[in-house]
């Protein structure tokens, strides 16, 4: 049997998002690579290329060296504030847009910390692994959102006088309970599920295609390499986001 070129898959991707009456996708590092965010362990530049990121992004390395640490965040607000979302993010800020005008349900899950989904106009997606644009407190706990760059003190303070530190989770720290809670749902309860630029080697987000697969959805993997789950999925593509997605959602 041949196997099926690019644009039947694309074409058939197409037929099942027709048909779903739920849908959750998964964004990982490659979407936001297509926009000239450098991958977290890819960073060549400034503080980034002189330290490991698991050295750095630690709780132990926080309270060892807050300046550090911060500086070292603040250097990839600034990356990520240049970078604008691609033509991948608008495709699912329309796919999702249309699904729910449709009265169907549209979960986005994301692993990535740079707020490109909402810029392109996504709504309330699930954040796995924070963001860099949220700041607690990590004497009050208060949180809010920090945009001015660079911040004038390193590491900024709150109000109450403590120290402000990233809204991302770090190596060795739990995924946001509410967060991982409403990725799981979703997998177990969509018809379609959809993995795209993602290595699919971190957990939990890796197993989330199999919870879906488990319970009988439609699964789709697009990225640029074969990944741990590219066997799984009922339907896998080699190639960008930025690139396929535009093609399904505005072509076919």
């Amino acid at each position: 049997m041949s196997t099926p070129n690019r644009k039947e898959q694309l074409k058939t991707i197409d037929q099942l998002l027709r048909k779903a009456s739920s849908i959750a996708v998964l964004t990982g590092a490659g979407v936001s690579a297509e926009s000239g965010v450098p991958t977290f362990r890819d960073a060549q530049t400034g503080l980034w290329a002189r330290y490991d990121p698991m050295e750095l992004a630690t709780p132990e390395a926080f309270a060892r060296d807050p300046t550090l640490v911060t500086r070292w965040y603040d250097e990839r607000r600034s990356r990520c504030a240049k970078c604008e979302p691609n033509p991948g993010h608008f495709a699912l800020a329309r796919m999702q847009a249309e699904f729910e005008a449709a009265g169907k349900r549209f979960t986005l899950i994301t692993q990535n910390v740079d707020r490109l989904h909402q810029q392109a106009g996504s709504r309330d997606p699930v954040e796995l692994h924070g963001t860099l644009w949220l700041w607690r407190c990590t004497s009050c706990g208060e949180e809010r959102e920090e945009r001015q760059i660079p911040f004038p003190e390193h590491p900024p303070r709150c109000s109450c006088g403590g120290y402000r530190r990233p809204g991302v989770v770090w190596f060795g720290e739990s995924l946001p309970e509410a967060a991982l809670a409403a990725a799981w749902r979703a997998a177990e309860s969509c018809e379609l599920f959809m993995s795209l630029g993602t290595s699919s080697v971190v957990e939990p987000a890796a197993s989330l295609i199999r919870v879906a697969a488990s319970t009988g959805a439609k699964t789709v993997e697009i990225n640029l390499d074969e990944t741990p789950i590219s066997a799984l999925a009922d339907i896998s593509v080699r190639g960008r986001t930025g690139e396929l997605l535009p093609q399904i959602i505005f072509e076919a």
